[in-house]
């Protein structure tokens, strides 16, 4: 599963420095842990800014511990792809194959947008796909909810879920993956 950002490559002539990093996908591995607690909380408290406020990205940030440990439990539950730059994590994805369902998706705030969050996706559903699997869903924040629903996400509903006593929006969306759905 080794995918390049999407990227042009620089000329072979051209100086190292200029090159953009690439970035890897593959599945999660024990040492992924701690960056997967630091990306999830980066991007809950940097990434969400725009979306919920200060309070409830408090909340919703202290509802997995910060420790690498507990990720890496959680890596025995859900298949997990990561995103690496530079042989670190800088984006996940939490898959429950057995409810057919996305746990979690998150990008470290600064490379959001580029790309990485929708290629964990398509890989997500690949994997999904070649185990027979033709609908997936997610509970989407309201970070990608809109992004998700451009491409081809259908909203079933929007529901408010409680986080430390805050009242956090969000939204249920579901995809065909049948090949002739979107």
């Amino acid at each position: 599963m080794r995918h390049a950002d999407s990227v042009s490559p620089a000329p072979l002539d051209a100086p190292v420095a200029t090159r953009p990093p690439r970035i890897l996908y593959r599945r999660a591995r024990v040492q992924d842990g701690t960056d997967q607690a630091e990306v999830f909380r980066h991007a809950v408290m940097q990434g969400a800014m725009a979306h919920y406020t200060l309070a409830a990205r408090e909340a919703w940030a202290a509802v997995l511990p910060r420790e690498g440990c507990a990720w890496v439990a959680r890596q025995a539950l859900y298949t997990t792809l990561v995103a690496t730059r530079d042989g670190r994590c800088v984006g996940f994805i939490e898959i429950d194959s057995r409810r057919h369902h996305v746990e979690s998706l998150y990008v470290w705030p600064s490379l959001a947008r580029r790309g990485i969050g929708s290629t964990l996706l398509a890989h997500a559903e690949r994997l999904l796909r070649e185990q027979g699997v033709t609908r997936l869903g997610i509970d989407a924040s309201l970070v990608m909810a809109d992004a998700l629903e451009r491409r081809g996400w259908r909203r079933v509903r929007e529901e408010w879920v409680e986080r430390g006593g805050q009242r956090l929006c969000r939204r249920h969306l579901v995809k065909s993956l049948e090949a002739s759905g979107g």
